[in-house]
């Protein structure tokens, strides 16, 4: 891997530092060639730190380490990435990032779902006489009818799911694929789980294999 250490008078190229899991940002750091290749010997992801004018593995106090997973370079050979499994928190005030936010998986527009689905379970849960007018909603009644409800319904989009894949309208079968995945994440919210414990079972599979 070429880097152009050399392009900064300082001799340090920008580390974006990026959970291999989540695929979140966790912080950003700076190397430079002695810090790489420091980096490269350990597995842990260790910078030149600018406050303290030597080399810093990141957890050496805190036994926070960043295990390495995978480096990759930028297009102008100037911008490290690199992939790791955080052990603990990143930032120093003991955040799981330093921009203080939780290092949570997220499966972007579906985890935007997702909280809606939970709002609209919080609000079933609050008794049909003091709930606001604009609490009443499709997923609020799915919630109040219950489980085999719910259940019954993932059951009925399945079998809709399958009788649009025989057919050549896709656009039918995408809406009926949607419908089933829509009423599935509700089927978890109200089993208590999340999209996330299903990644978790699906991971452990793979790492069986």
């Amino acid at each position: 891997m070429e880097i152009d250490f050399n392009k900064n008078n300082d001799g340090l190229v920008p580390v974006i530092i990026q959970d291999n899991n989540t695929k979140n940002v966790l912080m950003l750091g700076y190397m430079n060639e002695e810090a790489y290749l420091k980096t490269n010997e350990v597995n842990k992801v260790t910078f030149y730190s600018r406050s303290k004018n030597r080399l810093w593995t990141k957890g050496e106090e805190s036994g926070n380490f960043l295990e390495v997973v995978n480096i990759k370079n930028d297009c102008d050979n100037d911008t490290l990435l690199i992939s790791v499994n955080p052990q603990g928190p990143t930032c120093h005030k003991g955040t799981d990032t330093c921009w203080g936010e939780n290092n949570d998986q997220n499966f972007g527009f579906l985890s935007e779902l997702e909280g809606i689905i939970e709002d609209r379970k919080k609000k079933s849960e609050i008794a049909p006489e003091l709930r606001a007018k604009e609490d009443a909603s499709y997923v609020v009644s799915l919630f109040d009818d219950g489980m085999n409800k719910i259940a019954q319904k993932v059951g009925e989009e399945a079998i809709e799911t399958v009788i649009e894949a025989k057919d050549d309208n896709d656009d039918l079968f995408l809406n009926e694929s949607a419908d089933l995945l829509f009423h599935y994440m509700i089927l978890l919210k109200a089993k208590g789980f999340g999209l996330r414990d299903i990644v978790e079972v699906l991971e452990k599979r793979h790492a069986k294999k």
